[in-house]
């Protein structure tokens, strides 16, 4: 059954916004080329996104043609503003962009285990505030949050997870109270990471892989066939869970200890560099663990830095080794401060054990991103909804 006129025009508007957040201003000529439009429906649907406030004239295309074919058309970036939230355990940071993704402005606040969670609260929601205000956006469109955590499916809600500060699931419906024009999406914080990663990082080629976050915690995002897989109860990839050999216990429900968690957490990390007699410097704004890798990384011809690096990426490679086994996906992304910091040298001594512990090919990258991929991950998820909802005009 063919599209009514109406559907065909929301459609069609559609097409031409995403064409110029792609390819950026288009004259109506370049509109007709890449839509296939006749110029008399281009004509139509520029008038309606200019009078839907979406487009503008920005410029003119060629220093020899002027008029109205030569109008070049780009999409009002200021037509909303949006933000991004990656709320650790022990901090919030926060990115304010355009419509289109630009950034701002952005900033961090720490927030210690004793601030309490009214004052925590305090302290984050006043941290969008102020960077909204920086980034002179008079209001929020949409925010997206990344958390540690799970999140319901059917209801897109932080659920409450052992071991998480009380605040974490304060914030969302603090934010929505003081933003009550602002639309709050919340994913977990791993997924993000590999959104990201998928979009601009080390997945970039691949519609099939799994993200191995190492950071603070650990956890696992899987994508299939092009799609982030969240599973029945929100939780796929609560890797800290997986028993595994190597510790002195079992997980439980409540406690992730004497699971994958026990072999490669941020803690984890430190106490085997510890064993291996690897010490390193903080580094401001990075997590020791990560410092330590780093470290290692630089010297990894050299004791005891080859040794360290040989029984973390044992470690590790157990938990990558159980999630091919399960789910075949191609390419293992090490992801976090952790994988970044251990880069093409971690990668290829994880990659090297799989060969020997699967038969199923896989290769193993290490993250381009890093920490920073979850803010990303929040950003382009905030852009995706926001744009979502602006690039469908009443159809008149």
């Amino acid at each position: 059954m063919p599209a009514s006129p109406s559907t065909a025009r929301a459609i069609n508007d559609r097409l031409a916004l995403r064409l110029m957040q792609q390819e950026g201003p288009l004259t109506a000529g370049q509109l007709k080329q890449l839509t296939g439009l006749s110029r008399p429906s281009v004509a139509d649907l520029v008038e309606r996104l200019a009078a839907a406030g979406l487009i503008a004239v920005v410029g003119e295309s060629g220093s020899q043609r002027r008029g109205p074919n030569a109008r070049l058309y780009g999409i009002v970036a200021d037509r909303a503003h949006l933000a991004a939230l990656d709320v650790r355990t022990e901090g919030v940071s926060v990115v304010v962009s355009d419509l289109l993704g630009t950034e701002l402005a952005r900033a961090s606040v720490p927030i210690t285990d004793d601030a309490g969670t009214g004052p925590a609260v305090e302290q984050a929601v006043a941290l969008v505030e102020r960077v909204a205000k920086e980034a002179g956006a008079e209001r929020l469109h949409t925010v997206g949050i990344g958390a540690p955590g799970l999140i319901d499916p059917s209801t897109g809600e932080l659920r409450d997870s052992s071991g998480l500060p009380e605040w974490h699931r304060r914030l969302v419906a603090a934010l929505q109270e003081r933003l009550p024009a602002a639309r709050v999406l919340v994913e977990n914080e791993t997924n993000l990471a590999a959104l990201a990663e998928q979009r601009d990082g080390a997945a970039d080629d691949r519609d099939t892989f799994v993200l191995l976050w190492l950071g603070h915690g650990t956890g696992a995002a899987v994508v299939l066939d092009g799609a982030l897989r969240r599973g029945a109860s929100g939780g796929t990839g609560e890797i800290g869970f997986l028993p595994v050999p190597g510790t002195a216990t079992l997980p439980s429900a409540t406690d992730c200890e004497g699971g994958f968690h026990s072999l490669a957490g941020a803690a984890a990390i430190a106490g085997l560099a510890a064993q291996c007699g690897l010490v390193a410097e903080e580094v401001p704004h990075e997590p020791y663990a990560a410092a330590l890798v780093r470290k290692a990384v630089g010297a990894h011809a050299e004791e005891p830095a080859g040794r360290f690096l040989d029984a973390l990426a044992d470690r590790l490679a157990i938990g990558a080794a159980s999630v091919v086994a399960v789910l075949d996906p191609g390419c293992v992304v090490l992801g976090g401060e952790v994988g970044q910091a251990g880069g093409d040298v971690l990668a290829a001594l994880v990659a090297e054990r799989l060969v020997r512990m699967s038969p199923l090919p896989v290769e193993v990258c290490a993250s381009v991103l890093g920490g920073g991929a979850v803010l990303r991950g929040a950003l382009l998820t905030a852009r995706d909804g926001a744009q979502d909802e602006l690039f469908a005009p009443p159809v008149r």
